[in-house]
Protein backbone atom coordinates (compact mmCIF):
# COMPACT_ATOMS: atom_id res chain seq x y z
CA UNK A 1 0.00 0.00 0.00
CA UNK A 2 1.06 3.24 -0.59
CA UNK A 3 0.45 6.11 1.76
CA UNK A 4 0.26 9.92 1.90
CA UNK A 5 0.66 11.87 5.22
CA UNK A 6 0.31 15.21 5.15
CA UNK A 7 1.81 17.68 7.42
CA UNK A 8 5.23 18.64 8.66
CA UNK A 9 6.26 18.27 12.19
CA UNK A 10 6.64 15.78 15.50
CA UNK A 11 3.26 14.38 15.31
CA UNK A 12 3.70 13.35 11.48
CA UNK A 13 6.84 12.18 12.24
CA UNK A 14 6.01 9.39 14.31
CA UNK A 15 2.93 8.73 12.40
CA UNK A 16 5.55 8.75 9.51
CA UNK A 17 7.65 5.97 11.81
CA UNK A 18 4.75 3.64 12.79
CA UNK A 19 3.69 3.53 9.43
CA UNK A 20 6.85 2.02 8.36
CA UNK A 21 6.86 -0.67 10.81
CA UNK A 22 3.56 -2.40 9.13
CA UNK A 23 3.81 -5.00 6.76
CA UNK A 24 1.05 -3.69 4.03
CA UNK A 25 2.78 -0.40 3.81
CA UNK A 26 5.19 -0.33 0.45
CA UNK A 27 5.82 3.30 0.26
CA UNK A 28 5.21 6.45 2.28
CA UNK A 29 5.00 10.06 0.68
CA UNK A 30 4.62 13.17 3.00
CA UNK A 31 3.40 16.64 2.07
CA UNK A 32 5.36 18.54 3.12
CA UNK A 33 7.30 16.54 5.66
CA UNK A 34 10.71 17.75 6.89
CA UNK A 35 14.26 16.72 7.68
CA UNK A 36 13.95 13.88 9.84
CA UNK A 37 10.68 12.85 7.75
CA UNK A 38 12.89 12.70 4.10
CA UNK A 39 14.88 9.64 6.19
CA UNK A 40 11.87 7.24 6.26
CA UNK A 41 9.35 8.73 3.58
CA UNK A 42 9.69 10.27 0.44
CA UNK A 43 8.97 13.97 0.96
CA UNK A 44 6.92 16.07 -1.11
CA UNK A 45 6.86 19.90 -1.47
CA UNK A 46 3.32 21.04 -1.11
CA UNK A 47 1.79 22.87 1.39
CA UNK A 48 -1.05 21.46 3.79
CA UNK A 49 -3.18 23.92 2.70
CA UNK A 50 -3.33 22.92 -1.04
CA UNK A 51 -5.71 20.57 -1.47
CA UNK A 52 -6.10 20.65 -5.24
CA UNK A 53 -2.29 19.94 -5.46
CA UNK A 54 -2.21 17.23 -2.89
CA UNK A 55 -5.58 15.80 -4.51
CA UNK A 56 -3.82 15.70 -8.14
CA UNK A 57 -0.57 13.93 -6.10
CA UNK A 58 -2.61 11.31 -5.11
CA UNK A 59 -4.61 10.57 -8.39
CA UNK A 60 -0.98 10.67 -10.23
CA UNK A 61 0.96 8.69 -7.59
CA UNK A 62 -2.36 5.75 -6.91
CA UNK A 63 -1.96 6.69 -3.13
CA UNK A 64 -4.36 3.69 -1.16
CA UNK A 65 -4.82 5.83 2.02
CA UNK A 66 -3.92 9.69 2.64
CA UNK A 67 -3.60 10.42 6.39
CA UNK A 68 -4.44 14.26 7.22
CA UNK A 69 -2.92 14.85 10.62
CA UNK A 70 -2.77 18.81 11.17
CA UNK A 71 -5.93 20.76 12.54
CA UNK A 72 -6.04 23.10 9.76
CA UNK A 73 -6.67 21.41 6.95
CA UNK A 74 -8.65 18.84 8.73
CA UNK A 75 -11.64 22.29 9.67
CA UNK A 76 -11.09 22.98 6.20
CA UNK A 77 -12.00 20.12 4.42
CA UNK A 78 -9.11 18.38 3.48
CA UNK A 79 -10.40 14.91 3.86
CA UNK A 80 -13.73 15.74 1.94
CA UNK A 81 -11.61 16.87 -1.13
CA UNK A 82 -9.43 13.05 -1.17
CA UNK A 83 -13.23 11.68 -0.79
CA UNK A 84 -14.40 13.54 -3.20
CA UNK A 85 -12.30 12.33 -5.85
CA UNK A 86 -12.48 8.60 -4.21
CA UNK A 87 -9.46 8.48 -2.88
CA UNK A 88 -9.60 6.90 0.78
CA UNK A 89 -8.31 9.06 3.49
CA UNK A 90 -7.90 8.75 7.08
CA UNK A 91 -9.25 12.20 9.34
CA UNK A 92 -12.76 13.73 10.38
CA UNK A 93 -14.68 15.72 7.33
CA UNK A 94 -14.76 18.82 7.94
CA UNK A 95 -18.32 19.31 9.88
CA UNK A 96 -17.20 16.84 12.32
CA UNK A 97 -13.62 18.64 12.47
CA UNK A 98 -15.56 21.56 13.63
CA UNK A 99 -15.11 19.93 17.63
CA UNK A 100 -12.05 21.33 17.51
CA UNK A 101 -12.50 24.20 14.74
CA UNK A 102 -15.13 26.24 17.05
CA UNK A 103 -14.87 26.27 20.61
CA UNK A 104 -18.12 27.55 20.47
CA UNK A 105 -19.39 24.58 18.36
CA UNK A 106 -17.78 22.29 21.01
CA UNK A 107 -18.78 24.18 24.11
CA UNK A 108 -22.57 24.44 22.76
CA UNK A 109 -22.31 20.66 21.86
CA UNK A 110 -21.37 19.27 25.53
CA UNK A 111 -24.09 21.99 27.02
CA UNK A 112 -26.74 20.50 24.81
CA UNK A 113 -26.11 16.55 25.78
CA UNK A 114 -24.81 17.09 28.95
CA UNK A 115 -21.17 16.08 28.77
CA UNK A 116 -19.38 17.68 31.94
CA UNK A 117 -17.19 20.92 31.02
CA UNK A 118 -16.73 24.45 33.00
CA UNK A 119 -19.54 26.64 32.82
CA UNK A 120 -18.73 29.56 30.07
CA UNK A 121 -20.33 32.04 27.65
CA UNK A 122 -20.04 32.96 23.94
CA UNK A 123 -19.37 36.30 22.73
CA UNK A 124 -19.15 37.66 19.36
CA UNK A 125 -18.17 41.65 20.39
CA UNK A 126 -15.26 43.15 22.80
CA UNK A 127 -17.61 45.10 24.84
CA UNK A 128 -20.48 42.51 25.82
CA UNK A 129 -17.40 40.24 26.58
CA UNK A 130 -15.88 42.41 28.60
CA UNK A 131 -18.52 43.74 31.02
CA UNK A 132 -19.49 39.82 31.59
CA UNK A 133 -16.03 39.50 33.09
CA UNK A 134 -16.59 42.65 34.93
CA UNK A 135 -19.99 41.37 36.51
CA UNK A 136 -18.10 37.83 36.86
CA UNK A 137 -15.56 39.51 38.96
CA UNK A 138 -14.08 35.96 39.54
CA UNK A 139 -10.41 35.49 38.77
CA UNK A 140 -8.34 33.72 37.55
CA UNK A 141 -10.78 33.69 34.39
CA UNK A 142 -9.79 31.84 31.52
CA UNK A 143 -10.39 33.39 27.59
CA UNK A 144 -10.39 31.23 24.22
CA UNK A 145 -10.08 32.37 21.13
CA UNK A 146 -12.88 30.41 18.93
CA UNK A 147 -11.09 29.24 16.17
CA UNK A 148 -8.08 27.67 15.85
CA UNK A 149 -4.78 29.41 17.13
CA UNK A 150 -1.65 26.49 17.13
CA UNK A 151 -2.41 25.49 20.41
CA UNK A 152 -2.38 28.78 21.87
CA UNK A 153 -5.17 30.64 21.96
CA UNK A 154 -5.94 29.83 25.54
CA UNK A 155 -5.60 33.24 28.04
CA UNK A 156 -6.11 32.73 31.60
CA UNK A 157 -6.16 36.63 32.98
CA UNK A 158 -5.75 36.78 36.54
CA UNK A 159 -7.24 40.02 37.19
CA UNK A 160 -10.03 42.34 35.31
CA UNK A 161 -6.90 44.18 33.58
CA UNK A 162 -4.89 40.84 31.98
CA UNK A 163 -8.61 40.28 31.34
CA UNK A 164 -10.10 43.20 29.23
CA UNK A 165 -6.14 43.15 27.66
CA UNK A 166 -6.61 39.43 26.43
CA UNK A 167 -10.27 40.30 25.04
CA UNK A 168 -9.14 43.14 23.32
CA UNK A 169 -6.16 41.22 21.98
CA UNK A 170 -7.93 38.37 20.70
CA UNK A 171 -10.90 40.47 19.28
CA UNK A 172 -9.70 43.90 18.21
CA UNK A 173 -6.01 43.29 17.42
CA UNK A 174 -6.63 39.67 16.10
CA UNK A 175 -3.34 38.95 17.30
CA UNK A 176 -4.89 35.30 16.33
CA UNK A 177 -6.12 36.49 12.94
CA UNK A 178 -9.34 35.21 12.29
CA UNK A 179 -9.57 32.41 14.81
CA UNK A 180 -11.00 35.72 17.47
CA UNK A 181 -14.07 36.18 15.73
CA UNK A 182 -15.21 35.03 18.86
CA UNK A 183 -14.08 34.60 22.53
CA UNK A 184 -15.05 31.88 24.84
CA UNK A 185 -14.76 32.95 28.45
CA UNK A 186 -14.66 29.85 31.10
CA UNK A 187 -14.73 29.26 34.77
CA UNK A 188 -11.39 28.26 35.74
CA UNK A 189 -11.26 24.74 36.82
CA UNK A 190 -8.18 23.56 38.94
CA UNK A 191 -7.14 20.25 39.05
CA UNK A 192 -4.53 17.65 36.89
CA UNK A 193 -5.20 17.23 33.53
CA UNK A 194 -5.10 14.00 31.75
CA UNK A 195 -5.12 13.78 27.60
CA UNK A 196 -6.98 10.76 25.92
CA UNK A 197 -6.74 10.10 22.70
CA UNK A 198 -9.38 7.84 21.22
CA UNK A 199 -9.62 5.80 17.64
CA UNK A 200 -13.53 6.30 16.35
CA UNK A 201 -15.36 4.96 13.34
CA UNK A 202 -18.46 6.82 14.72
CA UNK A 203 -20.00 3.42 16.00
CA UNK A 204 -16.98 2.21 18.14
CA UNK A 205 -14.74 4.15 20.31
CA UNK A 206 -11.35 2.58 21.16
CA UNK A 207 -8.94 5.45 23.73
CA UNK A 208 -5.42 4.94 23.27
CA UNK A 209 -2.87 4.83 26.59
CA UNK A 210 -3.69 8.20 28.67
CA UNK A 211 -0.85 10.94 28.50
CA UNK A 212 -0.23 14.26 29.87
CA UNK A 213 1.33 17.28 28.11
CA UNK A 214 2.97 20.55 29.36
CA UNK A 215 1.64 23.30 27.41
CA UNK A 216 3.60 26.52 29.48
CA UNK A 217 7.33 27.45 28.05
CA UNK A 218 9.42 27.39 31.22
CA UNK A 219 9.58 24.80 34.32
CA UNK A 220 7.23 24.60 36.99
CA UNK A 221 4.18 26.03 34.44
CA UNK A 222 5.58 29.38 34.37
CA UNK A 223 6.02 31.16 31.01
CA UNK A 224 3.64 30.96 27.83
CA UNK A 225 1.42 28.83 26.57
CA UNK A 226 3.63 26.67 23.58
CA UNK A 227 2.33 24.29 21.54
CA UNK A 228 3.91 21.45 23.91
CA UNK A 229 6.95 21.31 25.53
CA UNK A 230 6.75 17.57 26.68
CA UNK A 231 4.61 15.14 27.40
CA UNK A 232 4.21 11.45 29.14
CA UNK A 233 2.58 8.21 29.05
CA UNK A 234 0.67 7.17 31.27
CA UNK A 235 -0.98 9.28 33.08
CA UNK A 236 0.04 9.10 36.91
CA UNK A 237 -3.76 9.65 37.78
CA UNK A 238 -5.76 7.66 35.17
CA UNK A 239 -7.01 5.20 36.95
CA UNK A 240 -9.35 2.09 35.84
CA UNK A 241 -12.11 3.80 37.71
CA UNK A 242 -11.47 7.41 35.94
CA UNK A 243 -11.37 5.08 32.61
CA UNK A 244 -15.01 3.98 33.66
CA UNK A 245 -16.47 7.22 34.15
CA UNK A 246 -14.96 9.43 31.10
CA UNK A 247 -16.16 6.35 28.70
CA UNK A 248 -19.63 6.83 30.32
CA UNK A 249 -20.06 10.66 31.34
CA UNK A 250 -18.06 12.05 28.08
CA UNK A 251 -16.34 9.56 25.50
CA UNK A 252 -19.15 7.17 24.50
CA UNK A 253 -21.53 10.33 24.82
CA UNK A 254 -19.58 13.02 22.82
CA UNK A 255 -19.31 10.49 19.97
CA UNK A 256 -23.27 9.92 19.88
CA UNK A 257 -23.38 13.48 20.32
CA UNK A 258 -22.04 14.02 16.61
CA UNK A 259 -23.72 11.79 15.47
CA UNK A 260 -26.85 13.32 16.39
CA UNK A 261 -25.84 16.29 14.85
CA UNK A 262 -25.23 14.88 11.88
CA UNK A 263 -21.54 15.33 12.25
CA UNK A 264 -20.62 11.22 12.37
CA UNK A 265 -16.63 11.95 13.34
CA UNK A 266 -13.97 8.84 12.00
CA UNK A 267 -10.65 9.50 12.77
CA UNK A 268 -8.93 10.31 16.10
CA UNK A 269 -10.63 12.33 19.18
CA UNK A 270 -8.45 13.69 21.39
CA UNK A 271 -10.18 14.67 24.83
CA UNK A 272 -8.39 17.17 27.05
CA UNK A 273 -9.45 16.70 30.17
CA UNK A 274 -9.53 17.80 33.84
CA UNK A 275 -10.09 15.81 36.92
CA UNK A 276 -11.66 18.39 39.17
CA UNK A 277 -13.83 17.97 42.66
CA UNK A 278 -16.71 17.24 40.52
CA UNK A 279 -15.60 14.57 39.12
CA UNK A 280 -14.09 14.69 35.15
CA UNK A 281 -14.49 17.77 33.01
CA UNK A 282 -13.43 18.29 29.39
CA UNK A 283 -11.60 21.08 28.85
CA UNK A 284 -11.50 20.81 25.12
CA UNK A 285 -11.65 18.94 22.22
CA UNK A 286 -9.10 18.26 19.49
CA UNK A 287 -9.70 16.23 16.26
CA UNK A 288 -6.61 14.68 15.38
CA UNK A 289 -3.69 13.45 17.29
CA UNK A 290 -1.55 15.61 19.44
CA UNK A 291 1.55 16.73 19.10
CA UNK A 292 3.30 16.07 21.53
CA UNK A 293 1.59 13.08 23.05
CA UNK A 294 0.87 11.75 19.83
CA UNK A 295 5.41 11.08 20.02
CA UNK A 296 4.34 8.87 23.60
CA UNK A 297 1.24 6.84 22.71
CA UNK A 298 2.44 5.46 19.32
CA UNK A 299 5.71 4.31 20.57
CA UNK A 300 3.46 1.77 22.85
CA UNK A 301 1.42 0.72 20.21
CA UNK A 302 2.17 -2.55 19.32
CA UNK A 303 -0.46 -3.15 16.76
CA UNK A 304 -0.33 -1.88 13.06
CA UNK A 305 -1.80 1.09 12.81
CA UNK A 306 -2.19 1.07 8.71
CA UNK A 307 -4.22 -1.90 10.14
CA UNK A 308 -6.48 0.56 12.51
CA UNK A 309 -6.79 3.80 10.28
CA UNK A 310 -8.08 1.14 7.82
CA UNK A 311 -10.80 -0.33 10.08
CA UNK A 312 -11.99 3.19 11.01
CA UNK A 313 -12.08 4.42 7.28
CA UNK A 314 -14.53 0.87 6.48
CA UNK A 315 -16.75 1.81 10.42
CA UNK A 316 -15.37 -1.79 11.42
CA UNK A 317 -12.63 -0.45 14.19
CA UNK A 318 -14.95 -3.18 16.13
CA UNK A 319 -13.52 -5.87 14.98
CA UNK A 320 -9.85 -4.64 15.76
CA UNK A 321 -8.21 -5.80 18.51
CA UNK A 322 -5.70 -2.86 19.80
CA UNK A 323 -2.47 -3.89 21.69
CA UNK A 324 -0.62 -1.80 24.04
CA UNK A 325 2.92 -1.71 25.67
CA UNK A 326 2.10 -1.61 29.35
CA UNK A 327 5.79 0.34 29.88
CA UNK A 328 6.03 4.22 29.74
CA UNK A 329 7.17 7.11 27.35
CA UNK A 330 8.48 10.19 28.26
CA UNK A 331 8.77 13.02 25.07
CA UNK A 332 11.07 15.98 25.74
CA UNK A 333 10.66 18.67 23.57
CA UNK A 334 13.51 20.59 22.46
CA UNK A 335 12.84 24.38 21.03
CA UNK A 336 14.62 27.42 19.94
CA UNK A 337 15.39 30.02 22.61
CA UNK A 338 12.76 32.62 22.47
CA UNK A 339 9.88 29.78 21.83
CA UNK A 340 7.37 30.28 21.30
CA UNK A 341 7.80 34.45 20.58
CA UNK A 342 10.98 35.44 18.76
CA UNK A 343 13.33 32.74 17.76
CA UNK A 344 15.58 31.84 15.15
CA UNK A 345 16.28 29.25 13.14
CA UNK A 346 19.41 27.50 10.78
CA UNK A 347 21.52 26.44 13.24
CA UNK A 348 23.15 23.13 12.67
CA UNK A 349 21.62 20.25 15.35
CA UNK A 350 24.65 17.78 16.82
CA UNK A 351 24.19 14.85 18.48
CA UNK A 352 21.04 13.07 17.10
CA UNK A 353 22.82 10.04 15.79
CA UNK A 354 24.39 9.82 19.57
CA UNK A 355 21.26 10.18 20.95
CA UNK A 356 19.53 7.17 18.82
CA UNK A 357 22.35 4.86 18.84
CA UNK A 358 21.61 4.96 22.32
CA UNK A 359 17.96 4.14 22.50
CA UNK A 360 16.54 7.19 22.07
CA UNK A 361 13.60 8.23 19.67
CA UNK A 362 14.04 11.37 17.63
CA UNK A 363 11.05 13.27 16.23
CA UNK A 364 11.38 15.95 14.21
CA UNK A 365 9.66 18.80 14.42
CA UNK A 366 11.03 22.00 12.74
CA UNK A 367 13.78 21.01 11.35
CA UNK A 368 15.50 20.74 7.48
CA UNK A 369 17.89 18.63 6.08
CA UNK A 370 20.43 20.97 3.90
CA UNK A 371 24.14 20.00 2.18
CA UNK A 372 23.72 16.40 4.62
CA UNK A 373 23.06 18.72 7.58
CA UNK A 374 20.17 18.49 9.73
CA UNK A 375 18.85 22.43 10.51
CA UNK A 376 16.93 24.13 12.87
CA UNK A 377 13.80 25.43 11.24
CA UNK A 378 11.13 25.92 13.71
CA UNK A 379 10.05 26.71 17.55
CA UNK A 380 9.72 23.49 18.66
CA UNK A 381 12.42 21.03 17.20
CA UNK A 382 13.01 17.65 17.98
CA UNK A 383 11.12 15.88 20.18
CA UNK A 384 13.14 13.24 22.33
CA UNK A 385 10.76 10.23 23.60
CA UNK A 386 12.12 7.42 25.91
CA UNK A 387 10.38 4.45 26.71
CA UNK A 388 10.94 2.56 29.95
CA UNK A 389 9.47 0.21 32.15
CA UNK A 390 7.70 2.65 34.69
CA UNK A 391 7.72 6.53 34.16
CA UNK A 392 10.64 6.99 36.33
CA UNK A 393 12.70 5.14 34.35
CA UNK A 394 12.01 6.76 30.78
CA UNK A 395 12.26 10.30 32.36
CA UNK A 396 16.02 9.26 33.50
CA UNK A 397 16.53 8.10 29.98
CA UNK A 398 15.10 10.89 28.04
CA UNK A 399 16.85 12.94 29.75
CA UNK A 400 19.50 11.14 29.21
CA UNK A 401 19.63 11.24 25.90
CA UNK A 402 18.51 15.05 25.64
CA UNK A 403 22.31 15.56 26.80
CA UNK A 404 23.52 14.16 23.73
CA UNK A 405 21.90 16.74 21.74
CA UNK A 406 22.76 20.20 21.23
CA UNK A 407 22.34 23.51 19.06
CA UNK A 408 22.85 27.23 19.59
CA UNK A 409 20.11 28.77 21.75
CA UNK A 410 18.50 24.99 22.40
CA UNK A 411 15.70 25.28 25.55
CA UNK A 412 14.13 22.87 27.05
CA UNK A 413 11.93 22.14 30.32
CA UNK A 414 13.79 20.32 33.05
CA UNK A 415 10.73 19.03 34.67
CA UNK A 416 8.96 16.93 32.12
CA UNK A 417 6.95 14.05 34.22
CA UNK A 418 8.49 14.92 37.39
CA UNK A 419 5.45 15.80 39.19
CA UNK A 420 3.68 13.44 41.10
CA UNK A 421 0.36 14.22 41.20
CA UNK A 422 -0.25 14.76 37.70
Amino acid sequence: MKVLVIGSGGREHTIVWKLNQSKRVTKIYCAPGNGGIAQLAECVPIKVMEFDKLVDFAKENKIDMVVVAPDDPLAAGAVDAFEAEGIRAFGPNKAAAIIEGSKAFSKNLMKKYNIPTADYEVFDNSADAVAYIERQNKFPIVIKADGLALGKGVIIAENFADAKKAVSDIMDDKVFGAAGGKVVIEEFLTGPEISVLAFTDGKTLKPMVSAQDHKRALDNDKGLNTGGMGTFSPSRIYTPELEDECMKNIFIPTMEAMNAEGRTFKGVLYFGLMKTADGVKVIEYNCRFGDPETQVVLPRLESDLYDIFDAVIDERLSDIEIKWNNGAAVCVVLASGGYPQKYKTGYEIDGICKAESMGALVFHAGTKYENGKILTAGGRVLGVTALGTDLDTAIKNAYDYVKLINFTDMHYRKDIGIKKNI
